[in-house]
């Protein structure tokens, strides 16, 4: 239950300026075609298996809208299309069934083919909410105008909610919440924008507004890595392949303790990986034995993972007996109408299936342990005192199932965003990814939906207790002003 890994961003950026491959870079105008006879199999069979097997297709889209957009995607499949237009189609039909884990990927073999179109590519990273976007990132080092902090209000005289939305449009979320989309979009602005704009600028007007409060517009140019200097390259006597740098990935999981606030500083970007469980029991272990009094769980960037682990967490924090979900239900055992490309993938999940569901009175399969198991609180090393969850939209699928027993709980105060991930329930569990034969595109394909409480309104995320959105003074100052928020308030209490 995890879409994607916040960090891996930042490695990007890392391993931009250290080594970068110099390849031969070319235009997405010149990317080979596709037949678009071959690409309406591919959207049909596409449609065919989502009303077979998605067991939520209709959950918030009602199935004459959904038969509307996909005739729509058929229509805009005039002529022959690159793989990459393409996947901005099925992206746009799939959006539709407001499912976050329901996307659509590059194959291995078409992320390495599309290497070679990386750049030109959009200078500038923005931090993106709401209609606000604020420049932390420049490709362009020695740019003076677009510095941190910088709000940028529009690009090439569009504004930036209009640009947004556009590619908000081939993004997938939860329900009606955007915060996911946003937090996507802050991860890599640059190519999110290639994906929905493509790559034909060579330079960008940027409207922004300056220190002074002035709205002003300047031009940037699109960013190429620069050539290697030839008195730099090695000489045909002693070639030898380029070493990619060593760059240490940040943990996922860290525990610190500041005993002068008398807190715990826990830190989860992921609730998968082996030793994740062992690392929970000896933090609270740790929190036990220091007798720390303030918890801060932060989870913002985390986009999901093993749901045992999630519930492990859960188990250490709450004070009653609570189960995962009211219902946990897929539309059938098997996997209908798929490629027998992906024959692997439909027998270990048929299998998969058959042996954790059964077959109920209302004709669908559903997941009896996670309906009907009730887990305890763990009592060695509990922790009572005060909790503080720290969430914004890349809390997402596991993450919300983490939260959803302690809402409400009075030791236990949410702070930040609206979270990514659905407050009523999701779809997910199992997810294949099935590849589409002609396009050799890749989409998930979740089988179980969950319900976490049916009592709950359907349609949005988990929404804080105490809201604090971004602010474009504190990304220009560079501190964590939803960090700082929790900090004070243990302090006032304290």
């Amino acid at each position: 239950m995890r879409p994607r890994s916040g960090y891996k961003t930042v490695l990007f950026f890392c391993c931009l300026f250290i080594w970068v491959p110099i390849m031969a870079q070319k235009k997405l105008a010149d990317a080979p075609k596709i037949a678009p006879s071959l690409l309406i199999k591919d959207l049909q069979t596409l449609h065919k298996i989502l009303e077979q097997n998605h067991p939520s297709m209709y959950w918030y889209t009602p199935k004459d809208s959904m038969d509307f957009y996909f005739s729509s995607a058929l229509a805009s499949v005039k002529d022959s299309m690159s793989a990459w237009a393409f996947k901005n189609v099925v992206a746009s039909y799939l959006t539709n069934i407001k499912c976050g884990h329901t996307s659509v990927h590059f194959s291995p073999k078409l992320t390495k083919q599309y290497a070679n179109y990386r750049f030109p590519q959009f200078p500038l990273q923005l931090k993106v909410w709401k209609d606000s976007a604020v420049v932390i990132w420049n490709l362009h080092l020695k740019d003076s105008i677009f510095k941190r902090g910088t709000v940028v209000t529009g690009i090439n005289q569009l504004p930036i909610k209009h640009l947004v939305d556009s590619m908000y449009g081939i993004i997938s979320t939860d329900g009606n919440s955007i915060n996911f989309k946003s937090q996507v979009l802050t991860n890599n602005f640059a190519g999110w924008y290639k994906a929905r704009f493509g790559d034909a600028d060579s330079v960008y007007q940027i409207s922004y507004i300056d220190s002074a409060g002035n709205a002003k517009t300047s031009s940037i140019l699109a960013y190429v890595p620069p050539k290697p200097k030839k008195d730099s390259l090695p000489s045909s006597t002693a070639i030898s392949k380029p070493k990619a740098p060593k760059i240490v990935a940040p943990k996922k999981w860290t525990l610190l303790i500041d005993s002068s606030a008398n807190t715990a500083f826990m830190n989860l970007s992921s609730f998968s990986g082996s030793g994740l469980r062992k690392f929970i029991r000896q933090s609270f272990r740790t929190i036990k034995t220091r007798g720390v009094k303030n918890l801060v769980v932060d989870i913002r960037n985390n986009g999901g993972g093993n749901i045992k682990n999630s519930t492990r967490l859960s188990q250490y924090i709450s004070d009653h007996s609570f189960k995962i979900a009211d219902s946990v239900v897929a539309s059938n055992r098997g996997m209908s109408k798929v490629p027998f490309s992906n024959f692997f993938n439909v027998v270990y999940y048929k299998l998969a299936k058959t042996l954790i569901s059964k077959k109920e009175a209302d004709g669908k399969f559903h997941f009896k342990r996670f309906e009907k198991h009730y887990y305890n609180p763990i009592t060695k090393n509990h922790f009572d005192g005060s909790v503080y969850i720290l969430q914004g939209g890349y809390t997402f699928s596991a993450s919300t199932l983490f939260t959803s027993p302690l809402m409400n709980q009075k030791n236990i105060t949410i702070v930040g965003e609206e979270s990514g991930g659905g407050y009523y329930g999701n779809s997910a569990m199992m997810i294949p990814k099935i590849k589409l034969p002609h396009s050799q595109l890749l989409f998930r394909l979740p089988l179980y939906r969950l319900v976490m409480d049916k009592t709950r309104p359907k349609g949005g995320g988990v929404m804080p207790d105490v809201l604090v959105d971004p602010s474009s003074y504190a990304i220009k100052q560079g501190f964590d002003i939803k960090l700082e928020t929790v900090k004070k308030m243990i302090q006032q209490k304290n």
